[in-house]
C-alpha cells in the first residue's frame, strides 16, 4: 500500500478548499469558508481573522453550509456575498453575509440572520482575532459602548480573565504612523486572551460571558451584526522581492539543558503499549506519565499494568492522580474526611509501583470555571498537597491542572507550595484547520513565561500534551471523529498520523527548550496520540493495511529524546512561525533539531554552523520510516544550506 500525499502530511484524505486571496489597494485578506483570515495592510498583518461563528451548547463550532457565494473584484475593491446555514440536532440558523473591501484599506463584514427554529447556543456572532507579533505588550485604544475611550496595552503575560470588556472599538498601531481601528456593532463585545488555550491571538467576541449561556435565539427573530476596519496614516507599498531562505542561527551554550521528554499512558491503552514495549523503548522516553482516576474504575490492576509497561520500557513512572473529592450525592466537596478516604484508595492502589513523582488534582478542576464564577468546593492547594505528601512519603509531589494552562492560570497555586507545577495542552480547542494547529506554537513563549512569572523557580513539567484531546474541560466530552476529518476538539485527530503532527511535536519541544521548561510529556505510548502502531480507533488510511510499525511522531519524538538532558545552545530562526530550531551539545558533537511548520518547502540557511550529517523525516521518507524505525539513518552532508519539505523534521549533526 502507498500513502497519498494528503495522508503523509495530514493523516486524512479529507479535501480542503484552497483559500482565495482578496485585494483592495494596500488591503489583502484570505477568504476561507466564508470568513476572513490574515488581513494585512501594506504586507503587515493587522488582524488575524474576522469570522461569524455559531457554537453549540458544548462549545462545538457548527460547520456552516455556504450557498450562493459570489465574489467580485475591480480597481475599487472587492465584494463577497453568500448565504450560510448552521444546523444540527433539529435546530437551524440562517444568515446572509456581505464582505466589502475598499481601495482606501477599509473593510466591512456584516451578517443579517434569522433562526428558522429556536437555536440554542453558547455564542453566535462575530469573532475578531488580533495577532501576537507587534501586539503583545503594545498600546491599544479601547472605545466602550458608552463612547468613553481608554488608552491601554495588550497584556504581556497571559491574562486569566478578560483584558477588556464592554468593547465597541479597538485601535492599535500596525506600523509607524499607521493605525487600524476595528469597530464592532450589534451587541457589546469583550476580549479574552486566547493564548490561554494556545491560540496565537487575542480574541474579541460578541456577548459577554457574564450573561447566561447557553441561550436561545428565538425562531423568527432577526439580528444584525457587523465589523468594520478603518485606517489612519499613510501606508507605504509593501517591499517587493522574491522568497528568501529562512536563517537559522546557532549561538553559544546557554548554561541550561534540553528538557527531559516523556510519554503519556492512559489505562485503556497500557495493554496495547506493552505489546509494543520494544518499539517504545527504542524511542528513548525519559519517563511515562500514568493516569489514575478511581471514578473510571482504575485500581491496583491498573497500576500493575503501568508497572509492567515501565519495566518493559525501562523508564521511571510519574503518577497523574485524580482525587475525586465528591460527596455521597456525587457533588464536589472540600470535606477533609472524604479527601483522606480518596487518598487512601489512591495510595493503596499505587503502592504496587515505584513513582518518580506524583501529581494530584481534585476532579472538579478537570472542568473549566469561567472568570468571575465561583470555583466548585475542593480542598485548598495546601491541604491537597500536604495530604498527598503523607500518602506518598519521600516522593516529590506536585500539581496544577490535568486540563489546560487556562485552568492553571485561573487557579494559581501559591509559589513555594509545590515540588513541581504541571499543566496539559492541546492545539485544537477552538479551531481544527491545519494552520490554526501549527499557529498554536506561537503562543508557547507567552504561556511558559507566564507560568514562570507566578511559579518562580518551581520545577516546571508539561504533562500529557497532544494534538488529540483526551478530555474536554469545556463540555461533556471531546468530539468523536468517525469520518477521520479535521475539526476542533477531536478525540482522535488524523494529524497525529501525519507529518504535520510530527512537526508540531518537534516545534513544541524546541519552544520548551528555549523557555527552560524542565520536562515535557508529548504524545502517548498508544491510542489516538500513540507513537507506535497499535490497535486503532476509526479509519486509519495507510496504517490499517501497510504493516507500519510506528507513526511519524515516533521519529520526531526520538529526535527530541536524543537531545534530552544535553547542554543547550542558543538556536533560533528569523521566522519562528514557519521554522523552529533547538540545538544541544552532546558527546558526539552538536545536534540541531529543525521543524518546518508549513505546508510548503522552506530553504534554510545556517548561520554560525555547518552541516555534517542529516536525518530527515519528510514525504520521501514517510513510508519507510513508518514501516521501519531504523530507516532514518544519518546521511553525510556538507555546507550551510538545506531545504525542508512540507512539515519535515530534521536532526542535523553540525560543526560550530
Amino acid at each position: 500500500m502507498e500513502a497519498s500525499r494528503a495522508i503523509k502530511l495530514f493523516g486524512t484524505d479529507e479535501p480542503v478548499e484552497p483559500p482565495r486571496t482578496l485585494r483592495a489597494g494596500a488591503l489583502e485578506a484570505r477568504l476561507e469558508a466564508g470568513n476572513l483570515r490574515y488581513i494585512t495592510i501594506g504586507g503587515v498583518e493587522a488582524i488575524r481573522a474576522i469570522a461569524f461563528l455559531a457554537r453549540d451548547r458544548n462549545w462545538g463550532t457548527y460547520g456552516a453550509r455556504i450557498e450562493d457565494l459570489a465574489v467580485s473584484e475591480d480597481d475599487t475593491g472587492f465584494r463577497v456575498t453568500y448565504r450560510a446555514t448552521c444546523e444540527g440536532g433539529g435546530e437551524c440558523l440562517v444568515y446572509d453575509a456581505v464582505i466589502e473591501g475598499r481601495a482606501d484599506g477599509s473593510l466591512t463584514f456584516s451578517a443579517q440572520g434569522m433562526p428558522e427554529t429556536d437555536f440554542v447556543t453558547n455564542r453566535t456572532g462575530f469573532v475578531v482575532l488580533h495577532p501576537l507579533a507587534g501586539v503583545v505588550d503594545h498600546p491599544v485604544t479601547v472605545e466602550h459602548t458608552d463612547g468613553t475611550v481608554v488608552a491601554a496595552r495588550f497584556p504581556a503575560q497571559v491574562d486569566p480573565a478578560c483584558p477588556f470588556q464592554d468593547i465597541r472599538a479597538l485601535s492599535h498601531e500596525i506600523m509607524p504612523g499607521v493605525s487600524v481601528t476595528c469597530r464592532m456593532e450589534g451587541d457589546a463585545f469583550e476580549m479574552e486572551d486566547h493564548r490561554n488555550w494556545l491560540d496565537a491571538s487575542f480574541k474579541t467576541y460578541v456577548r459577554p460571558l457574564a450573561k447566561p449561556w447557553p441561550y436561545t435565539l428565538a425562531k423568527g427573530e432577526p439580528f444584525t451584526q457587523s465589523v468594520t476596519l478603518t485606517l489612519s496614516g499613510t501606508v507605504e507599498p509593501a517591499a517587493a522581492g522574491g522568497a528568501r531562505p529562512v536563517t537559522v542561527t546557532v549561538g553559544a551554550p546557554t548554561g541550561g539543558h534540553m528538557p527531559r521528554i516523556g510519554l503519556a499512558v492512559a489505562a485503556e491503552h497500557a495493554e496495547a503499549a506493552l505489546a509494543k514495549a520494544d518499539l517504545i523503548a527504542k524511542a528513548r522516553p525519559g519517563f511515562l506519565v500514568c493516569h489514575f482516576d478511581a471514578r473510571a474504575g482504575h485500581n491496583a490492576r491498573t497500576i500493575a499494568a503501568y508497572k509492567a509497561l515501565g519495566e518493559a520500557v525501562g523508564v521511571p513512572l510519574m503518577l497523574e492522580a485524580v482525587v475525586p473529592c465528591v460527596d455521597a450525592d456525587g457533588k464536589p466537596t472540600d470535606d477533609i474526611d472524604i479527601l483522606h478516604r480518596d487518598f487512601g484508595v489512591i495510595a493503596v492502589a499505587a503502592s504496587g509501583a515505584t513513582w518518580e513523582r506524583v501529581a494530584v488534582s481534585p476532579a472538579s478542576d478537570l472542568k473549566s470555571t469561567l472568570p468571575g464564577s465561583a470555583f466548585p468546593p475542593a480542598p485548598s492547594w495546601s491541604l491537597l498537597i500536604d495530604t498527598a505528601r503523607r500518602a506518598f512519603p519521600g516522593v516529590p509531589v506536585g500539581g496544577g491542572m490535568f486540563s489546560y494552562f487556562t485552568e492553571l492560570n485561573r487557579k494559581r497555586p501559591l509559589h513555594g507550595l509545590l515540588d513541581f507545577v504541571c499543566h496539559c495542552g492541546a492545539p485544537i480547542v477552538h479551531a481544527g484547520d491545519d494552520e490554526s494547529v501549527t499557529e498554536t506554537l506561537e503562543a508557547l513563549p507567552s504561556v511558559f513565561a507566564s507560568v514562570r512569572a507566578f511559579m518562580g523557580d518551581t520545577p516546571y513539567l508539561v504533562f500529557p500534551t497532544a494534538i488529540s484531546m483526551r478530555m474536554n474541560p469545556y463540555g461533556a466530552a471531546p468530539a468523536e471523529n468517525p469520518g477521520n476529518v479535521r475539526q476542533a476538539m477531536n478525540r482522535v485527530d488524523p494529524r497525529e498520523r501525519g507529518l504535520l503532527g510530527a512537526a508540531w511535536y518537534a516545534g513544541y519541544y524546541a519552544h520548551a527548550a528555549a523557555a527552560g521548561v524542565d520536562a515535557v510529556t508529548l504524545a502517548a505510548v498508544a491510542g489516538p496520540s500513540g507513537i507506535v502502531d497499535a490497535a486503532g480507533e476509526g479509519p486509519r488510511p495507510f496504517f490499517d493495511t501497510a504493516g507500519a510499525a510506528v507513526m511519524p511522531s515516533w521519529h520526531a519524538f526520538a529526535m527530541a529524546a536524543r537531545l534530552s538532558g544535553l547542554p543547550l545552545r542558543e538556536a533560533g530562526s528569523d521566522w519562528p512561525r514557519g521554522v523552529m530550531a533547538a540545538a544541544a551539545d552532546g558527546p558526539n558533537g552538536t545536534r540541531l533539531l529543525l521543524a518546518n511548520l508549513t505546508g510548503a518547502p522552506v530553504d534554510i540557511a545556517l548561520a554560525g554552523a555547518t552541516i555534517e550529517a542529516a536525518r530527515i523525516l519528510d514525504e520521501a521518507s514517510f513510508e519507510r520510516a513508518c514501516r521501519d524505525p531504523d530507516a532514518l539513518a544519518p546521511e553525510p552532508r556538507s555546507g550551510t544550506a538545506l531545504t525542508l519539505d512540507a512539515y519535515a523534521v530534521a536532526e542535523l549533526a553540525i560543526a560550530v
